[in-house]
């Protein structure tokens, strides 16, 4: 069953909402609307830094636009993101199903494993494989030993690019997906079946039809950490915006070009949120707590054994191929004599700057997605397009934007903890959004307007219906938050307070500087560290289901 009007708000009044014409009352204002404002407010300080910028820039502006290396940056971008955004949806969605609604063998495991090739950030993720797969890499060492192949094929580029974004990314939608699965409801399906559709006529009018906001919210995650990563295009040499934009920064010192570049990344971006809103439509589901029943599990049959061997390739390729390469840099190291230092303080940096950034970011993306559910119309669409911004802007252009204001207008938080944690509320605001708004989709409004019949206010709705029910989606966005604050890189070099070093950008030091041995025990600790929050957060949304 789904619901695809609306609430049960009267014509007139919910037209009127749309159009922006009802005003909030005082409470809701100060609870929703101003936190809202606020967060849209510091994702917007970036764009008014690149319009500072790309002002500066005069006549040059549009021989930027125009020059064939611009349009070249743009397909790339384009096809980049399209491609890991296509592939990671052809791994996550069998891996959704096999882990949540089939007899899998070590279903479990499965459960666990495959959302970890999260927690490994892009720069270090793009090494490894390099390292490993490249032209005169350790495969090849060992295939000229064995066969005497001299040299394998170029990895680097488009391909290297698409296979380390895809296998490091595709969690994202996986996580999404798995959540959606959980609460489908076995009647709607099993009506279908009733009306003559076969297993897979089922899946695709009934199941699949639901999955799509979730497929949508997942593809847009995918698609916008595409558009702002650096590190795995740097390291295969696929140039795309970021890429270019870091060059003109960096190597061209022309910063005017490229924050033109930057605000060109922006409306790339918009296009990508307009496709995601037309792919996503208006659609309610029932979750299992509004009285659906859980779907029984799928017997594969003959099918399990290739099932499984899909999963172990996954696994395998995504998790522990980057791992083994660590363990053997990290031996390589241990061989060579080299210490390791003391990691304490580098984790203890790590794991607080990112759990305050999880706490605040979760925080301020609970009023943003609840007007986007439960308030939709002109307004509340500007204001969740103005969020969803933050994640097309490269994190060093976020952070160049709060050296500027930092510097110029708030010199006492310049360099300071809060400071690195406004950061990371911009940058990771839409993927909290994103999750949240999810989560808040799935509660059908009915059951908010029996608690308010029931005599319960807003306060007490919000305690005793929406907040329980919302509990898991809030739970994976603060994780999602934190496994990403923990490997971010840009933003935390230049916005950390002085000395305040963390487990990432020790690893990139280390990277930078060619002592791959060296970074191998950080690295190594940063993915532990963040693969255990991981683990517990899927176990329990697997125990909860």
């Amino acid at each position: 069953m789904q619901i695809t009007g609306t609430t049960p708000l009267d014509a007139g009044k919910q037209k009127a909402r749309r159009a922006g014409a009802v005003m909030p009352s005082p409470r809701a204002f100060l609870l929703l609307w101003l936190p809202a404002i606020l967060v849209a407010a510091a994702v917007l300080l970036p764009v008014v830094y690149l319009l500072i910028r790309a002002s500066g820039a005069g006549d040059a502006v549009w021989a930027t636009l125009l020059r064939p290396q611009t349009l070249t940056t743009i397909g790339n971008t384009a096809w980049l993101a399209f491609a890991v955004t296509l592939v990671s949806l052809l791994l996550a969605l069998p891996l959704a199903w096999l882990t949540v609604r089939t007899d899998l063998p070590l279903r479990r495991l499965w459960t666990v494993l495959t959302p970890l090739p999260l927690v490994i950030p892009s720069y270090v993720g793009a090494f490894l494989y390099a390292s490993a797969l490249g032209p005169r890499g350790l495969l090849q060492g060992w295939l000229e030993t064995l066969f005497g192949i001299t040299r394998l094929p170029d990895i680097y580029g488009f391909p290297g690019a698409l296979l380390v974004l895809s296998l490091l990314n595709y969690p994202y939608m996986l996580l999404v997906l798995r959540a959606a699965l959980q609460r489908v409801d076995a009647s709607q399906e099993e009506a279908a079946r009733s009306l003559g559709h076969g297993a897979w006529s089922a899946f695709w009018h009934v199941t699949f039809a639901q999955l799509r906001p979730a497929i949508a919210s997942g593809g847009l995650l995918v698609a916008l950490y595409v558009l702002r990563d650096f590190g795995a295009v740097a390291v295969m040499r696929y140039t795309t915006f970021t890429r270019a934009i870091y060059i003109q920064y960096q190597s061209a010192l022309d910063r005017s070009t490229a924050a033109v570049l930057a605000l060109m990344l922006i409306v790339f971006t918009l296009l990508v949120l307009v496709l995601e809103n037309r792919a996503r439509g208006r659609v309610y589901q029932l979750s299992s707590a509004s009285g659906g029943r859980k779907p029984p599990v799928v017997r594969l049959g003959r099918w399990r054994w290739p099932a499984l061997l899909f999963c172990a390739a996954v696994v395998f390729l995504a998790l522990l191929l980057p791992a083994g390469v660590l363990l053997y840099w990290l031996v390589r190291g241990w061989a060579a004599g080299q210490v390791v230092g003391n990691l304490g303080p580098l984790a203890w940096n790590s794991v607080l700057a990112s759990g305050l950034g999880a706490l605040a970011v979760t925080l301020a993306a609970l009023p943003v997605a609840y007007l986007l559910v439960r308030r939709p119309g002109k307004v509340t669409n500007l204001l969740g397009g103005v969020t969803n911004l933050a994640f097309a802007l490269p994190g060093i252009v976020i952070a160049l934007a709060l050296v500027f204001f930092g510097a110029n207008y708030a010199l006492t938080f310049y360099q300071t903890l809060p400071m690195l944690v406004l950061a990371y509320l911009i940058l990771f605001l839409p993927q909290a959004v994103a999750t949240v708004r999810t989560a808040f989709l799935r509660i059908p409004p009915q059951l908010e307007e029996a608690g308010r019949s029931l005599g319960q206010g807003p306060l007490g709705v919000l305690r005793r219906v929406t907040l329980p029910l919302l509990s898991p989606g809030i739970g994976a966005a603060a994780a999602l938050v934190f496994l990403t604050a923990m490997k971010e890189l840009p933003t935390t070099l230049l916005l950390a307070p002085i000395g305040f070093r963390t487990l990432a950008t020790n690893v990139w030091t280390m990277i930078n500087e060619a002592f791959f041995a060296r970074a191998a025990a950080p690295a190594l600790l940063l993915i532990l560290a963040s693969s255990v929050p991981m683990a517990i957060m899927v176990l329990r949304e697997e125990k909860e289901s």
